[in-house]
């Protein structure tokens, strides 16, 4: 047993819109912390995942939210993102004012706040920093190991400060969106194994290493830089339990010949994934993106016309940068597998 009561070091990272319930238990059951994202989920939708874990495992599980600033309504950056796409809507014939709706990613607020009380979890982790102290004070009280991300020293040091039990160290190469929050500044990101042993010797926590580690030998590594525990993303998207799409899927099979980077085209804040038309065209970071979560409302129309004939070329395809090196097996068998390398 560790500091978050799993029998194995392995954390499956929580991943919105790829994973519910039947990965998180799968996990579990393997000994490891599974996670479940609930930044899009309802508070009935999380209730209810909530009870097929603890009616499948009596296994500790990890509640992952959001702690963004949501934004502020803006119209002229809306425009002028619909602008920079335009010709993609008159290539697609797609009228410039239809919308589609797309999955909220919210932030953590009152309600959640109260349904964590309710609930209970055992383990509660966030992106993007913290919610306010307020609510990190009544987290802690329900019992709950409290987790986030950093990607620098001075985030880390920072979440050490106000509370956390542990920090996760994303490395530069993980998938999805980077857990950055002090700053803006992708010129200070650093990668896994500087970043890991920097935390290791500067924290009186544990340090949780993430970001490049899909096999046995990333797991070795990381501990050999000191870390307490791994989290895991990308590896799990190829097990039949991620919930992704056909065209996601076969991106990751393929993944020794895609490349990967980091754009902010599809919510607004940088994220890890393949490299499509869109990146390649419009360029993987863009000014006119508006605030995250909102830039997807404008790409939406262009996701739902072209998806369904087989195209990525408008949508989100995360992925770390070794996808490479990781297998197709059951969440349950990556969970042991891993494991082994502790």
């Amino acid at each position: 047993m560790n500091f978050l009561g799993t029998e194995l070091p392995v954390i499956q990272a929580p991943m919105a819109g790829a994973n519910d319930s039947e990965m998180v238990i799968a996990v579990c059951k393997a000994g490891g912390l599974g996670s479940l994202p609930c930044a899009n989920l309802s508070l009935d939708q999380i209730r209810k995942e909530v009870e097929r874990i603890r009616a499948a495992t009596d296994k500790p599980f990890n509640l992952n939210f959001f702690s963004h600033t949501p934004p502020n309504e803006n119209p002229e950056q809306e425009a002028n993102w619909k602008k920079r796409l335009s010709a993609y809507y008159q290539e697609f014939a797609i009228d410039l004012n239809q919308t589609v709706p797309v999955p909220q990613r919210k932030a953590f607020n009152e309600e959640m706040c109260q349904l964590v009380e309710e609930l209970k979890p055992p383990v509660v982790s966030f992106h993007f920093g913290l919610p306010h102290e307020s609510l990190v004070k009544r987290i802690k009280a329900t019992g709950a190991k409290l987790l986030s991300s950093a990607t620098t020293l001075k985030e880390a040091l920072w979440l050490e400060a106000h509370g956390c039990d542990a920090v996760i160290a994303q490395g530069f190469e993980a998938g999805g969106h980077r857990g950055i929050f002090l700053n803006q500044d992708l010129s200070t990101q650093m990668g896994t194994i500087s970043l890991v042993p920097l935390m290791v010797d500067s924290l009186k926590v544990p340090v949780i290493a993430s970001g490049g580690i899909s096999d046995v030998r990333g797991v070795k590594a990381a501990f050999v830089l000191g870390a307490s525990m791994v989290q895991v993303g990308t590896a799990y998207l190829f097990t039949p339990e991620a919930k992704v799409s056909p065209v996601h899927r076969k991106m990751l099979k393929e993944a020794k010949t895609n490349e990967t980077a980091l754009t902010n085209l599809f919510t607004g804040r940088p994220a890890r994934g393949f490299m499509n038309r869109l990146m390649r065209e419009v360029g993987p970071i863009s000014h006119f993106a508006p605030d995250f979560p909102t830039a997807g409302n404008a790409l939406a129309p262009l996701k739902a016309k072209t998806e369904p004939n087989g195209s990525g070329d408008f949508m989100s395809l995360w992925s770390g940068q070794s996808a490479g090196l990781a297998r197709e097996m059951s969440s349950f068998e990556l969970t042991k597998l891993l494991g082994s390398g502790m």
